[in-house]
């Protein structure tokens, strides 16, 4: 399967490296393949912490193809900030959708499924499920 047909996924942290990080390991451990489209969008333009919708919209462009872009955040006001730029309506792809998952398994769950060729609704139920994941 081509990227062109694939979910693009955003992962987008209040760090850098953390964003970097779990792209990477959601990207290896889908392997053996196509990979979905994966863009980290982590911390500030100048490498602080935080979240920056500059980030956020050029990771997503970069992940579009059309089949809709997966957004994942790691903690609370990275959710406001997504929400306020698909509000706005102009700063992300069109079909672009905030995924409510665990950050680390969520994303993992979601490249996986994008990989195999699911559509958005399918990368989002993926993700969305890591909730139930139980490690005890």
């Amino acid at each position: 399967m081509s990227d062109e047909q694939q979910v693009g996924i955003v992962l987008v942290s209040h760090s850098g490296p953390v964003a970097e990080s779990v792209a990477e390991l959601a990207r290896g451990l889908a392997a053996g393949g196509v990979t979905a489209p994966v863009a980290p969008a982590g911390g500030l333009p100048n490498g602080g912490l935080g979240t920056s919708a500059e980030l956020i919209g050029r990771a997503a462009a970069s992940v579009d193809r059309g089949a809709g872009v997966a957004v994942l955040v790691d903690l609370g006001s990275a959710v406001l900030t997504v929400k306020s730029m698909l509000a706005e309506g102009d700063e992300l792809p069109e079909n672009t959708r905030l995924v409510d998952a665990p950050f680390v398994e969520g994303a993992v769950a979601a490249v996986v499924t994008a990989s195999a060729g699911g559509d958005l609704a399918a990368v989002e139920a993926a993700a969305s499920e890591a909730y139930g994941y139980r490690k005890t």
